[in-house]
């Protein structure tokens, strides 16, 4: 059972050609990123909120102009912390359909080379160019659209946690 799956898998990626490997790499890192963020935000988030107000409520000097700036530079680091890889996932995000489109081009070269080769009548090698050219695309979309929706989420989450960080640092 598990045998066949793994099979069918492979003969799909070899089917979509180079390019499909890429993208099933592109992905794995995407996902991975998008799911130590999860975990980041989910788990190690609060401690990360408690020391820094802990931080801030230690300081003597909370309603200068220089404490002032102290916060505004807690608070800064502190969203930096919480959309670390975010900004490498939107960029793995938006390059997954641009591979797809890189293989849409190879796959219609392959196609373009099987119709100067033999002629229009060998619908086979056509057949394989064309799904070459069609898999990666597909894959590049589905991975892309299946990851937007994690990072706005994602990105949420860590706005909430920061404006509710910067709520507990009071500045009278």
């Amino acid at each position: 059972m598990v045998s066949e799956v793994v099979d069918r898998f492979l003969r799909f990626l070899e089917t979509g050609g180079i390019v499909l490997w890429a993208i099933l790499v592109l992905a794995s890192v995407l996902w991975t990123l998008l799911l130590e963020r999860s975990y980041y935000l989910l788990v190690k988030s609060p401690g990360l909120t408690r020391r820094v107000v802990d931080q801030w409520k230690a300081r003597r000097d909370t309603t200068s102009w220089y404490a002032k700036r102290i916060r505004l530079a807690m608070i800064s680091e502190f969203n930096e912390d919480m959309t670390k890889s975010l900004i490498v996932a939107k960029t793995l995000v938006a390059l997954c359909p641009l591979l797809g489109i890189l293989g849409t081009v190879t796959g219609m070269i392959e196609v373009f080379d099987v119709m100067a080769f033999s002629g229009s009548g060998n619908a086979r090698g056509m057949a394989s160019g064309i799904s070459r050219a069609t898999l990666p695309t597909m894959s590049g979309l589905v991975v892309a659209i299946s990851a937007i929706s994690v990072v706005v989420r994602l990105e949420r989450r860590a706005e909430r946690a920061t404006e509710k960080m910067a709520d507990q640092l009071r500045h009278f």
